[in-house]
């Protein structure tokens, strides 16, 4: 390149420069005429006559409590039950329910008689399971799953063994064909 080319390019960068920095130094500045920026003419300014902050009117605001329900807005689940509602649930629920009793025994044959032995005055039940005829006596296991604990005129204390539960079998008549 030659001198006077360089010189050219120079004088060029000058100018490029100094009309950057009219533009932004020049803009930068506030002038103190006012702009002038179109309004509402409608416009009424405000009549405060006391423009002081009102402090006793924030002092009872702050006072004031909020009684609602409290709900959290931004989440979608609905509000908890008012607190007389929980208590009320809280004081019924006194501990762990308890289980239901235990179905009563069921002994599968039926009691249709007894005998007492003569000598010693031991009674021995007749049960029937099907066609079987069961003979037991008072003490005596039979089913392999009960016992025999009483006799008496029309009914047998039954006991079952593995519980210790006691059921009552009533003496059945025979019907009128079967005797």
């Amino acid at each position: 390149m030659s001198k006077r080319s360089e010189i050219y390019l120079l004088i060029g960068l000058l100018v490029v420069l100094g009309g950057a920095l009219y533009y932004y130094m020049g803009r930068g500045q506030v002038s103190d005429t006012p702009r002038v920026v179109a309004a509402d003419t409608r416009f009424q300014p405000l009549d405060v006559r006391e423009p002081q902050l009102r402090v006793d009117l924030l002092a009872k605001l702050q006072k004031l409590e909020y009684t609602g329900s409290h709900r959290n807005i931004f989440v979608a689940e609905p509000p908890p039950p008012p607190k007389a509602q929980v208590e009320a649930a809280a004081a019924r629920f006194v501990g762990p329910q308890e289980p239901p009793p235990p179905p009563p025994v069921q002994v599968p044959g039926e009691l249709f008689g007894y005998a007492s032995e003569p000598t010693s005055g031991r009674r021995v039940a007749f049960f029937t399971e099907g066609d079987d005829v069961i003979v037991v006596a008072e003490g005596a296991t039979f089913l392999s799953r009960f016992r025999l604990i009483h006799v008496t005129d029309s009914s047998a204390d039954v006991e079952e063994i593995s519980s210790g539960r006691h059921a009552i079998v009533p003496m059945v008549q025979p019907a009128a064909g079967q005797e």
